[in-house]
């Protein structure tokens, strides 16, 4: 069997295509996906251990049944059904691990104390918020004191966008049946489902769908340097904002495009008094009238910017830019409350990209902040599609979409990353990619990734996610990257060019 592409994403709907085109061939999922996971059981969880199933009425509940009786003989097996399954497929699983043996019970005070809980409740399908007695339940099995595994999405987590619903039960691992869901990535995905592991299921290659996104990956290797190359190689970054008081964003934009690789950048600050950076003295600072914009530099405009007549005018100026441009922070602001700009970033020859948190991408679609988190794929492929660019949307599980709606979900990153800052950092940084000859969707992607990554390895090193300031990112963003593009070199690394 060909392997399935671990990274691809699927909506729901394909999926449920996908299932039924199985079905009628003859592949019996539940099968493969009851006999996946007792070997997994098996390999991290080895007998003898006392394990309790949590049994739905649906097909998750069917698989967990068909692993319930594949471990029978091995495990103290206990498998908790509050209903009777419903499915064909379902009942046929329960009836043949009684008729092996097991035993249901439909109250958890009846079962004896358990090493491991097997969360097989709902899957992917629920769509509902649950009611009172679906929330006890799931309130008296995240009190056992007992590490839990859920079946392809824990139990009360929506599987597409994320969201609770209602109430969910956490899980320490999930294992994703067939194919990954965005869900389990994004907004609560990431404080719900533990470690994420694939049970593709070996489903023949010629049932697999097209996948309508993927799981972000790096792609750095193009950013490589020959020895013979001088700053002119790497572009020039202008940044345009640090009005009064905010002149601090402008200049962690222009920090993070000096520290991920641009030959040259050029502070545009609306305020005169900002001359000087005495920490990083290789930015220029000079006001925007002073140096025209050229044709082949990269242009950030947001960080620090305002809302003043003055901003607006130099807004509208620059969308003309034909150049790669990046807007953030006011500039979006700005943009959400003017047709007229809009139109502008719509009639572009080359897309922009844009950085929204929620709240800005909710000004932007017009709606409320809650709603935008209520479903974050559904938010940024709507604002690459109205707009005509490339999204990014930030926050747990940042989602990154163009306007044919393809996306890709970053599953990299943690709360260090939730301070003051980190947005002008990320902003510099995708500047940065493009100046160096990414296109906009690479250069996003990379400079996603670079920034999450740096998130982890903080994480990792403090122990914590508390303290990390945006300035303190940078060197970890760049030890990220040198040292993957040291990686791709190290068979040869004196003799292999370096591009």
């Amino acid at each position: 069997m060909m392997p399935v592409n671990e990274r691809a994403l699927i909506d729901a709907a394909a999926l449920r295509q996908w299932e039924q085109q199985a079905a009628q061939t003859g592949l019996d999922l539940m099968a493969r996906a009851g006999a996946a996971i007792a070997q997994w059981l098996r390999r991290h969880y080895p007998p003898p251990r006392r394990l309790l199933f949590a049994a739905g009425s649906g097909n998750n509940g069917g698989d967990a049944l068909i692993a319930a009786r594949l471990l029978l003989a091995d495990y103290t097996v206990g498998v908790w059904q509050p209903q009777a399954p419903v499915t064909p497929a379902a009942q046929a699983a329960q009836q043949a691990y009684l008729a092996a043996g097991g035993r249901l019970d439909g109250t958890l005070a009846a079962l004896p104390p358990a090493e491991l809980l097997i969360d097989g409740l709902f899957g992917a399908g629920l769509n509902r918020p649950l009611d009172a007695g679906w929330q006890a339940h799931l309130a008296a099995l995240n009190a056992l004191p007992c590490p839990r595994v859920a079946l392809d999405v824990p139990s009360g987590l929506n599987a597409w966008s994320g969201c609770v619903q209602g109430a969910a039960l956490p899980a320490d691992h999930t294992l994703a049946l067939l194919c990954h869901k965005p869900g389990l990535f994004t907004a609560d995905g990431r404080d719900y489902s533990g470690r994420v592991e694939l049970l593709p299921l070996d489903c023949p290659p010629a049932l697999v769908p097209a996948p309508q996104g993927e799981l972000l990956a790096a792609n750095l290797a193009p950013l490589r340097r020959r020895h013979n190359s001088n700053k002119g190689s790497f572009g020039c970054v202008s940044i345009i904002g640090g009005c009064a008081g905010m002149g601090g964003a402008a200049l962690l934009a222009g920090r993070a495009a000096l520290a991920l690789g641009a030959g040259k950048v050029r502070i545009h600050s609306l305020d005169a008094r900002l001359a000087l950076d005495p920490l990083w003295p290789e930015l220029m600072i000079a006001p925007l009238g002073s140096s025209s914009l050229a044709a082949d530099e990269v242009v950030a405009i947001g960080p620090g910017l305002g809302q003043s007549p003055q901003a607006h005018r130099i807004l509208a100026g620059v969308l003309a830019h034909p150049g790669a441009l990046l807007l953030d922070a006011d500039a979006l602001n700005l943009l959400a409350g003017d047709q007229a700009l809009q139109q502008q970033l719509r009639q572009r020859q080359r897309p922009a990209v844009i950085t929204p948190h929620p709240a800005e991408a909710a000004r932007l679609l017009g709606c409320s902040t809650v709603s935008v988190q209520q479903d974050r794929l559904a938010a940024v492929r709507r604002l690459a599609a109205n707009l005509g660019v490339i999204a990014v949307l930030k926050g747990a599980g940042s989602l990154l979409c163009g306007p044919d709606g393809y996306y890709r979900l970053c599953t990299a990153g943690n709360a260090a990353l939730a301070s003051a800052g980190q947005g002008d950092i990320l902003s510099g940084s995708i500047a940065a990619l493009l100046a160096q000859g990414q296109d906009e969707i690479t250069a996003a992607g990379n400079a996603v990734w670079l920034h999450a990554s740096a998130g982890d390895q903080y994480l990792a090193d403090a122990g914590g996610p508390i303290g990390l300031r945006a300035s303190s990112t940078l060197p970890l963003m760049q030890q990220q990257l040198n040292r993957q593009l040291a990686g791709s070199d190290h068979d040869h690394p004196h003799r292999k060019p370096p591009f």
